[in-house]
């Protein structure tokens, strides 16, 4: 049994050294931190910045629009919003279909983007700097084939 249990771990362990999942989120997890503690100046976090990015050219989004361009589920999406909604960044607007409503930022949030921009542009520069403009556009362009991935159709063993 110890033995069978020890060959499990071992392989168990690989199975995280090895997966392409395991390993991009582990990754995402700490480059989230990291550009969170540049941005903590503008009050916000990563992934509320990415989300004011999303907006700050358009004059309403849907939450599909929103949900494709960041491939996120639409609920994660509305509660990744509800903060930022909260805290007077952005607002619902109305849009020439009925059914749906747009997302916009308000002025503040567009205060809160322009004071994270710079902190931002710092956080990316030391990324590029450590890695290399060269690298760096190399692992963009492994990011976009690995992405491009998950659009091949399907074949029969998936």
């Amino acid at each position: 049994v110890w033995r069978s249990r020890n060959m499990n771990e071992q392989m168990y362990q690989s199975v995280n050294e090895q997966c392409c999942c395991f390993n991009l989120r582990k990754i995402t997890r700490a480059i989230t931190q990291f550009y969170d503690r540049y941005l903590e100046g503008a009050n916000i976090r990563a992934t509320q910045f990415t989300l004011l990015v999303e907006l700050s050219n358009s004059s309403g989004k849907t939450l599909t629009e929103m949900a494709e361009g960041l491939v996120m589920d639409r609920t994660t999406l509305t509660r990744n919003l509800k903060p930022l909604s909260k805290s007077g960044l952005i607002v619902t607007v109305p849009l020439s279909d009925k059914r749906s409503k747009g997302y916009t930022l308000t002025e503040k949030g567009h205060e809160v983007l322009a004071r994270g921009l710079p902190l931002w542009r710092n956080a990316q520069q030391h990324i590029v700097g450590q890695l290399g403009h060269d690298r760096y556009n190399r692992i963009l362009s492994e990011l976009v084939a690995m992405r491009n991935l998950t659009h091949m159709p399907r074949d029969n063993n998936t």
